[in-house]
């Protein structure tokens, strides 16, 4: 019972956050920035964003201004999701690297 209250809140979070996300990044052009996993903890107080951005080259870049935008993008996430949550997660935000990952080993593999 409590895995499906956890996992309805990570999807809700996620699908929120890739809206603001998407939003904020319409105005850049040629960087895309996708949520790509949300990880709630059981007392639903902190939530662990993955993210994928593209270009790769500006990663860190773009994390660094994530994070230091954090509070504006609670507050955001506040404004959608003030009637389903009671309290909005502290977001904490990494950058999910899994596809670069795939990349090195197709890479390897054709080697």
């Amino acid at each position: 019972m409590k895995e499906d209250r956890l996992n309805k809140v990570a999807r809700l979070v996620q699908k929120d956050l890739s809206e603001i996300f998407q939003q904020q990044t319409r105005m850049m052009h040629g960087v895309m920035v996708s949520v790509t996993t949300v990880r709630v903890s059981p007392d639903l107080s902190v939530c662990r964003v993955y993210l994928s951005i593209f270009p790769s080259e500006k990663g860190e870049e773009l994390l660094k201004n994530i994070n230091d935008n954090q509070k504006s993008i609670r507050y955001e996430l506040g404004k959608r999701e003030r009637y389903q949550l009671r309290i909005i997660p502290e977001l904490r935000f990494f950058i999910d690297d899994s596809l670069d990952y795939i990349d090195n080993i197709d890479k390897l593999l054709k080697q």
